[in-house]
């Protein structure tokens, strides 16, 4: 199948390459054209212009935010064919979402939200779990694709379904990272080395993705690689807390974390690894997780 690719960020890159490696003709789109070029000359996709997207049979689009998304269906509408698949791999919004499918509609392209959670290294090998917001016959359409790219895929609900089930997902993940940070934290104050901590922690009921992963291998030896940044997150918990308070849930833990996050991201700065809002812990408290 011929199928194009707009963004090649740290999880498009990848991603458009495990497409081509399936077997299909990917045509890739990226602002800064010298990105595009080097992902041809790597993978053997083709670097194409924006117009020429439209050729595609199917359109796969993993850009920041939502609004950069509508730009690019703008861009292309009047290019765009009856038929034409679009799916959304951007941590997106699902109202904005739904907008952009209607938008879409007019020209007859279908369109899936289809984010995704695993990381870059989900991405480069293959393995991430996506949840697809849209129409069932578009999804089985679309199923082949996505196999491509992930390990488990499942369709969560109609369009806006997918970008909302990733922004509660992004939320518990900041929720049980600051949380982690702050036991750990108080834990070593009182003298309980974090290893020690988190051995029984991640054997017992308050184990978490930050507790078995996040904070062993990114924390304790200081290292906080740049995988995810801080801005990103923070728009995701800002995208969650407007997802329960539009279902009217009265959401505390919610809305703390949408502020503590924004918080992290004005003082660390938003291209600041995720992690680091540990470091914001360790200040507060004048104790660093060991």
């Amino acid at each position: 199948m011929r199928v194009a690719w707009i963004g090649l960020g740290a999880m498009g890159w990848p991603m458009a390459k495990n497409l081509k490696k399936a077997g299909h003709e990917v045509l890739v789109y990226n602002r800064t054209e010298a990105k595009a070029k080097a992902h041809a000359d790597a993978f053997g996709t083709r670097a194409v212009p924006l117009e020429a997207v439209a050729d595609a049979e199917a359109i796969f689009s993993c850009l920041p935010t939502s609004d950069e998304v509508a730009g690019v269906v703008e861009a292309l509408l009047p290019r765009l064919r009856e038929g034409t698949l679009w799916i959304d791999c951007t941590s997106g919004e699902p109202e904005k979402s739904r907008a952009i499918a209607a938008r879409l509609s007019e020209k007859g392209v279908v369109f899936l939200d289809a984010p995704v959670s695993g990381g870059v290294a989900g991405a480069e090998a293959g393995t991430l779990a996506i949840m697809v917001g849209g129409d069932e016959a578009a999804f089985e359409r679309a199923r082949p694709l996505l196999a491509a790219l992930g390990r488990r895929v499942v369709r969560v609900g109609p369009v806006g379904a997918g970008h909302a089930v990733k922004a509660v997902n992004n939320t518990l993940l900041a929720v049980n990272l600051w949380a982690a940070a702050e036991g750990l934290v108080a834990l070593a104050k009182a003298g309980v080395p974090a290893g020690v901590a988190l051995e029984v922690i991640n054997a017992s009921s308050g184990r978490s993705f930050a507790t078995m992963e996040l904070i062993p291998d990114r924390v304790l030896d200081r290292s906080f690689p740049l995988t995810f940044k801080l801005g990103l997150l923070a728009k995701d918990v800002r995208i969650g807390g407007r997802v329960v308070e539009d279902q009217g849930v009265v959401s505390p833990v919610f809305h703390l974390a949408r502020e503590l996050y924004q918080a992290a991201a004005r003082e660390l700065g938003e291209d600041a690894d995720h992690v680091e809002v540990v470091r914001m812990v360790e200040r507060w408290a004048g104790e660093a997780i060991r």
